[in-house]
């Protein structure tokens, strides 16, 4: 197995992958909070899972077409403030807004508005900021970058899973309401940092024209064959991801039958898995390759999520939980950073546009299929465990190219 040498990250590069991590705090406890929560609301005043799924997937909807328009415009934009912060400095208001008006939503069609709101916000901030990581991060340490941003990741998610847990079953508006002032605070201290501290380097990606840029990635789609099986595996990885996290706490509750509070503590332990995954798996890719450290750990991954499917005993349970908790945590961390050398200059708001488009496809079709799928069973939710399992396995093979890309 082939090794390089890792470089030693300096204190500036540490600084500065600190401060990047805090909006990934801030939005991953903002869409946990909404796709695990939203959907225990909703299933007070709606039965069927299918609607519960399209109301969750309609982030996926969003991730289509807004991400590429916003991330191309950032790659393009001048201001004193440089490309990226005025898009999240804009979009922090009305995704803090919509997150805290969604505890109070009583109907299908309002929180399906609300929801809106808030995914245009999230997509707004978010595309713009994850293009920071290739304008200031090197490429031979893009693995310890993601693993960085995924120990942020994996706190937000933590915090989202275990408190919003204990907040709803003491009322169903608090989660959000308590996610929605974290939000505003971490957005607010991160812009006020950028504003302070702009460390974004300067490129020619403002010189280019957006027709141009079209036209550059189209190029790299028909030419690369590695960032298409990239794109595709990634949306496989994240149909299964959102179709797991739109019913794992129903799964919890209903299947297993544990209480909201008692759920909360069961899925945060998980977490705790899922960050030692995105925290471990960064360096590995590094150093090992990080097509490789993804092949073996969406085998496991893949594998383990097909034992809540088969049985609801407790022993193959506790086997399987850290193998699938490690599996999400790698597929949080690395693709991202699979996906950084392929970027070429100039573009990197663009590709990461691709990126989301990609994410958009499978966080559209998982929560759908895990809803059709529950359905089809009689309401059964052990079913969206085999669909999350053939996601992944299916991942697998689309990845086969990206041994040669990397």
């Amino acid at each position: 197995m082939a090794t390089t040498v890792e470089r030693t990250l300096e204190r500036s590069e540490w600084r500065i992958l600190v401060i990047l991590g805090v909006p990934t705090f801030a939005l991953a406890l903002a869409i946990t909070t909404v796709s695990t929560y939203l959907p225990v609301i909703a299933a007070d005043f709606s039965a069927s899972s299918i609607v519960i799924g399209l109301l969750i997937g309609g982030e996926g909807l969003m991730a289509l077409w807004l991400p590429l328009v916003v991330g191309s415009w950032s790659d393009r934009l001048h201001t004193p403030l440089g490309s990226r912060l005025p898009f999240i400095i804009a979009a922090t208001p009305p995704l803090v807004i919509a997150l805290a008006v969604l505890g109070y939503v009583h109907s299908i069609a309002l929180a399906a508005v609300v929801m809106a709101v808030f995914f245009v916000g999230y997509f707004v901030a978010y595309e713009p900021y994850r293009a920071l990581y290739p304008d200031l991060v090197d490429h031979e340490i893009a693995g310890r970058a993601q693993s960085t941003q995924a120990i942020f990741r994996g706190l937000g998610t933590f915090l989202a899973l275990l408190g919003g847990g204990l907040l709803i079953s003491i009322s169903n508006p608090l989660p959000f309401i308590a996610a929605a002032v974290i939000v505003a605070a971490c957005m607010g201290a991160f812009a006020y940092t950028g504003v302070r501290y702009r460390r974004r380097r300067d490129s020619a990606s403002g010189q280019a024209d957006i027709v141009a840029v079209a036209f550059r990635i189209v190029d790299l789609l028909r030419c690369e064959g590695g960032l298409r099986a990239f794109l595709a595996a990634n949306a496989l990885w994240e149909l299964a991801l959102a179709a797991l996290k739109t019913f794992v706490v129903l799964y919890v509750t209903e299947t297993l039958g544990f209480s909201l509070a008692g759920s909360s503590g069961v899925i945060a332990a998980a977490a705790l898995i899922v960050l030692v995954g995105a925290v471990v798996s960064g360096p590995l890719g590094d150093r090992y390759g990080r097509a490789l450290v993804m092949r073996w750990s969406l085998a496991l991954y893949g594998l383990g999520l097909l034992v809540p499917f088969a049985t609801t005993a407790t022993a193959p349970l506790l086997v399987a939980v850290p193998l699938i908790a490690f599996g999400g945590g790698v597929t949080m961390s690395l693709p991202y950073a699979l996906l950084i050398p392929m970027m070429p200059a100039g573009a990197h708001g663009a590709v990461t546009g691709l990126y989301s488009l990609s994410r958009g496809i499978g966080i559209s079709l998982g929560p759908l299929l895990g809803g059709v799928a529950i359905q089809a069973a009689g309401g059964d939710y052990r079913w969206v465990w085999l669909v999350c399992s053939a996601a992944i396995i299916a991942s697998i093979l689309a990845m086969r190219p990206l041994r040669d890309a990397e």
